[in-house]
């Protein structure tokens, strides 16, 4: 399935599905959506473009092992945790902080890092599985 059409388009294509990944995960501490949902569509992307280009442009894409990437969103779900606990409430109570950032007022959460860290376990892991399809498969 390595038509012309689908190599030239894939990384397009893989482009506008991580951009609409991070859309999901950053909308999703708020309304519908959120790292999982974000980290699948990731993964998908990685997938066509591994299809499309193999395996080893995929890794160069990522630069980092998949598993890595996995170990990193752990690490940072469960510290999310943590400003609770240093304010005497329960664990995984959210906490929220906002920065004025040139007359913009953003507003940055404990779900919100929570949401960074699952998203990046569901990308890491389910990449890790999908190049491992793929190497398989071209073997």
């Amino acid at each position: 399935m390595r038509t012309l059409i689908f190599r030239t388009i894939a990384p397009y294509l893989a482009a506008l599905m991580v951009l609409f990944s991070i859309f999901v995960l950053l909308r999703g501490h708020n309304e519908p959506g959120g790292g999982f949902i974000g980290g699948l569509i990731a993964a998908s992307a990685f997938a066509i473009y591994g299809i499309a280009c193999g395996v080893a442009a995929v890794r160069r894409a990522i630069a980092f092992h998949p598993m890595s990437i996995s170990a990193a969103g752990v690490f940072l779900a469960g510290l999310s945790g943590m400003p609770s606990f240093f304010t005497g409430q329960a664990w995984m109570t959210s906490q929220w902080w906002y920065l004025h950032l040139a007359n913009v007022e953003v507003p940055l959460s404990t779900p919100l890092f929570f949401n960074i860290g699952v998203y990046l376990v569901v990308v890491g892991s389910i990449s890790s599985i999908a190049l491992a399809l793929e190497e398989r498969e071209s073997d």
